[in-house]
């Protein structure tokens, strides 16, 4: 049996990235680099770096690597946007060395290398998961969220809360507290990345909204330059519909210009959203008194933004749409003065032929009176010759009772002729 060349890779790909086990209290540091094509060159020899210096081997062309670096465990993805690099340690000592006192995964991480990261942080999320019990921690890192926008919600069938305000701290990552009751390792592992996932996601959608907020002016100077144009169509003369046309050429070119710069973007950001809220969906949420949940902070937040997203391909696509009308209406009014054009021209051309054919006819009457000359001249030396053998007729009258039969016998012969040639031409 010959297996398809994409059978194993394929069927591995529902396993590429499982959640790992993960124990309480754990800290968890995630980090999402945005990177051009060039910087994920880049990434890929940044992470060996750190792998060598621990004795550890890797693929050069793994897309996901996850290592037991001893004091922390290390997962890094490769995404087609962005990479992804997550750590965590375990706090079984209580530590809390982070900034402002928080335990956090981070400050396990050489900070020579996490400076070294190639690419942008697009994203940056501590998550720490302590049993519900664990006072000290929890309370430290309630302390940091800010009511104003704190979301919580009761996960997992209840077996967990997590608390989240979605906000940037005093060392530029935002802040998650998991409190867990009976979560099992694995699942927590799953909570975990799910949470990590939502702020990825969250992040990454929302890169098409710098870009609608551009497209908004250009697309408010292309639909006054349109409305222009479609004005000056009604009015225009003919001498000016070559200037009409070129301009709505470039408008066109430029709005479609646009739109394939951009349709890319906008595409990712609602593959992205869509991402988030099935992520969302995924915790089953149960809303705590007094608190929204993070479904009702993404409804509220990020969904303007996703429509406003949406909202600029569609008057993209719109604007294309009428550029093409107008462009069509264009066209046809010029076709249609081309063609009464090339009518008129026609008619020129018929009449001129008619007035050729009747030229042609009064030539061909000279031609017959010059043929029967010519051809009575000849019967004329034939009858001088015939009368010394002794034809009865004198020469002038032998020439003189030709010529009406010479006449119509070239007369008969050019219109057989012209007959001939008008049946071929049918």
């Amino acid at each position: 049996m010959q297996f398809h060349t994409l059978r194993a890779s394929l069927h591995n790909e529902v396993h590429a990235r499982p959640p790992e086990p993960v124990h309480v209290p754990v800290a968890v540091s995630h980090w999402v680099m945005w990177l051009d094509e060039a910087a994920k060159v880049r990434a890929q020899s940044h992470l060996k770096q750190l792998l060598d210096a621990h004795h550890i081997s890797v693929d050069p062309k793994a897309t996901h690597v996850r290592a037991d670096l001893g004091a922390y465990r290390l997962r890094w993805e490769m995404h087609t946007e962005f990479v992804s690099l997550t750590v965590m340690r375990g706090l079984d000592g209580g530590q809390c060395d982070g900034p402002e006192g928080l335990p956090t995964a981070a400050s396990a991480v050489p900070k020579d290398w996490l400076a070294g990261l190639p690419g942008e942080c697009l994203c940056a999320m501590h998550v720490t998961a302590v049993d519900e019990g664990s006072t000290a921690i929890a309370n430290a890192v309630r302390a940091t969220l800010q009511e104003s926008s704190l979301s919580g919600s009761s996960v997992a069938g209840g077996q967990a809360v997590v608390l989240a305000d979605f906000a940037l701290q005093a060392d530029g990552f935002t802040h998650t507290l998991v409190l867990v009751k009976s979560l099992t390792p694995r699942r927590l592992g799953r909570l975990i990345q799910r949470l990590l996932e939502i702020e990825t996601y969250r992040m990454a959608a929302l890169m098409g909204l710098p870009v609608a907020r551009e497209s908004a002016a250009l697309l408010s100077q292309g639909e006054v330059e349109l409305a222009d144009l479609a004005s000056s169509i009604r009015s225009a003369s003919v001498e000016h519909e070559s200037d009409l046309l070129d301009r709505l050429t470039q408008l066109a070119a430029g709005i479609e210009g646009h739109y394939a710069a951009t349709h890319s973007r906008f595409s990712a950001s609602s593959a992205y959203f869509e991402l988030v809220r099935q992520r969302i969906a995924d915790l089953s949420e149960v809303r705590l008194d007094g608190m929204q949940s993070i479904k009702d902070f993404m409804d509220r937040r990020l969904s303007p933004a996703m429509n406003t997203c949406a909202w600029a391909m569609r008057r993209q696509q719109s604007l294309s749409e009428r550029i093409s009308r107008t462009s069509n209406l264009l066209r046809t009014r010029v076709e249609i003065e081309q063609q009464e054009g090339n009518q008129a021209l026609l008619n020129t051309m018929n009449q001129r032929q008619g007035l050729q054919l009747k030229l042609q006819s009064t030539v061909e009457g000279l031609s017959v009176a010059a043929i029967t000359y010519y051809m009575t001249g000849l019967v004329g030396y034939l009858a001088k010759g015939a009368k010394s053998l002794g034809w009865p007729l004198s020469p002038d009258l032998t020439m003189a009772a030709s010529v009406p039969i010479v006449a119509l016998g070239m007369w008969w012969f050019l219109r057989r002729l012209h007959r001939r040639l008008h049946m071929q031409a049918k």
